[in-house]
């Protein structure tokens, strides 16, 4: 059984699929089939019952005489059987008297010895047995009645019809039924295969198009689908081509990360090359630089490598799958983390003023993304607010608003602040690697919210950062409660 289920899943779909529809009407077929004989053999049956109902009663003289003569009752006696019918009495004994003309001699059974105890004259008793020749019969059992209610004491007529005719019947039924069952079954499971393969069809698109964007690594391949066609197999083509659309897009932002990122990365490391080789030529030539220049050197130097790690930095995390984070989501107070990252904006502006006014408010989120996004919105304004500015910041309603005084961004800028790598014309010259905003933007959508930016009145850049809200967590044990002291 196991070999048989171990080669059927071998097969391919089509197949399969030819197989439990073949079988499936083989089923129905045979369970018809069964049926139409049981049926036909029923009728044949009460038709062959009919014919033996049919025969009268014996008179109690005709008996008496009957069995005066036995065993051999001349031919000449008044009574004769019917036509192709076995007629005979059976004594409670066994004996038996055939009657003239009978087509033949039963055998006698302990149903006949039973019936002539004193068997109802009302009542037939019909079963099926054989000649003594060995034929199949159709058997009555009925008594011979003497009066109202009475029965002729201790003998039984039987009756009984060849059954060879029905046999045949059912013989050349069994035939048909079979004849047409197996066509039947083959004609299933040809249209089965021819069903298969045209429902499958489209699977074969779809392996084609699967193996061809294997072989290729073409991911502007896509399947034709029907618009109208709303079925299981339009429904995977539809999701195979958003498969690849989304992998398409996926691919040209990499390489638009990895061109933009080599774009970034080549100013820094040449500054820093020319200004090593300087620092190295003057040591290998003897020829010292003066103490001013070699400090503004290695003070480049430095700068250059604070930038590339912090652009090395932004870029991890952008790279960084969306959910997989250093720490889990969880609930957290969105106003420490903005207190958090208040402290860390004033050491960057010492000579800024940053006002603060922070209404609770708890969020869904990774404390240390949610942290790092506001501590760039913070550096964004402190990088572009005017020397002795001030800076504007405001939680109320689980919406964060940072305003600054700077020169603002452009209008026909603002679509594109939270590109990767965009940076204002403006502001090129100023450190940073145009990916602050675009990490911002990532880590508050993932919390599912939204940020923008857009002119402050009376001049400035106004961000605003709106979250939505998470249930209050419940206040933590104090400390003697959790070591169980009253």
């Amino acid at each position: 059984m196991n070999k048989l289920v171990r080669r059927y899943r071998s097969l391919p779909i089509r197949a399969r699929l030819a197989v439990l529809v073949a079988a499936a009407v083989a089923f129905a077929v045979a369970a018809v089939s069964v049926s139409c004989w049981f049926i036909v053999e029923k009728k044949l049956y009460d038709e062959v019952d009919n014919r033996l109902m049919s025969i009268r009663p014996f008179s109690p003289d005709y008996a008496t005489t009957l069995l005066a003569a036995c065993p051999q009752a001349p031919a000449t006696m008044v009574g004769r059987s019917p036509a192709f019918v076995y007629l005979q009495m059976v004594t409670v004994d066994g004996k038996f008297c055939v009657v003239p003309d009978s087509d033949g001699v039963l055998k006698v059974t302990a149903t006949d010895k039973n019936a002539a105890k004193g068997m109802d004259f009302r009542k037939r008793l019909f079963y099926d047995s054989s000649d003594s020749a060995g034929n199949d019969v159709r058997v009555m059992d009925m008594a011979i009645p003497t009066g109202p209610g009475e029965t002729y004491p201790g003998i039984v007529v039987v009756a009984a019809i060849s059954l060879k005719d029905t046999q045949k019947t059912l013989d050349d039924l069994a035939l048909i039924l079979l004849l047409v069952s197996g066509v039947g079954v083959l004609g299933a499971g040809a249209a089965g295969l021819a069903v298969a393969r045209a429902g499958l069809r489209p699977v074969d698109r779809l392996t084609e198009a699967v193996e061809q964007l294997a072989r290729t690594e073409d991911l502007t391949i896509r399947i034709p689908v029907e618009d109208d066609s709303d079925d299981e197999v339009a429904r995977l083509s539809r999701s195979f081509n958003s498969m690849t659309s989304s992998l398409a897009g996926s691919r040209v932002m990499q390489q638009q990360l990895i061109a933009d990122a080599g774009h970034e990365l080549r100013t820094p490391l040449t500054s820093l090359r020319t200004n090593i080789e300087l620092l190295t030529r003057s040591e290998e030539t003897g020829r010292p630089l003066p103490p001013e220049d070699r400090k503004a050197l290695l003070s480049s130097v430095t700068a250059q490598v604070t930038e590339l790690a912090s652009l090395i930095g932004d870029l991890q995390e952008l790279s960084r799958p969306q959910g997989q984070g250093g720490e889990q989501t969880q609930i957290t107070s969105f106003q420490d983390i903005v207190e958090a990252a208040l402290r860390r904006a004033r050491l960057r502006g010492p000579e800024l003023t940053i006002t603060a006014d922070l209404e609770p408010w708890y969020v869904y989120g990774e404390p240390s993304a949610l942290e790092r996004a506001v501590v760039n919105i913070l550096d964004n304004a402190v990088k572009f607010s005017p020397e002795g500015g001030t800076i504007e910041v405001r939680l109320t309603g689980g919406v964060l608003t940072v305003r600054d005084h700077g020169p603002g961004v452009p209008e026909d800028e603002l679509p594109h602040v939270f590109d990767r790598f965009w940076r204002s014309p403006g502001a090129r010259a100023l450190p940073g690697s145009g990916l602050g905003l675009s990490i911002v933007a990532r880590t508050v959508q993932q919390c599912g919210g939204e940020v923008t930016l857009a002119p402050a009145p009376g001049g400035g850049t106004v961000a605003t950062v709106r979250l939505p809200g998470a249930p209050v967590p419940p206040p933590e044990p104090a400390a003697n409660e959790t070591a169980g002291q009253p």
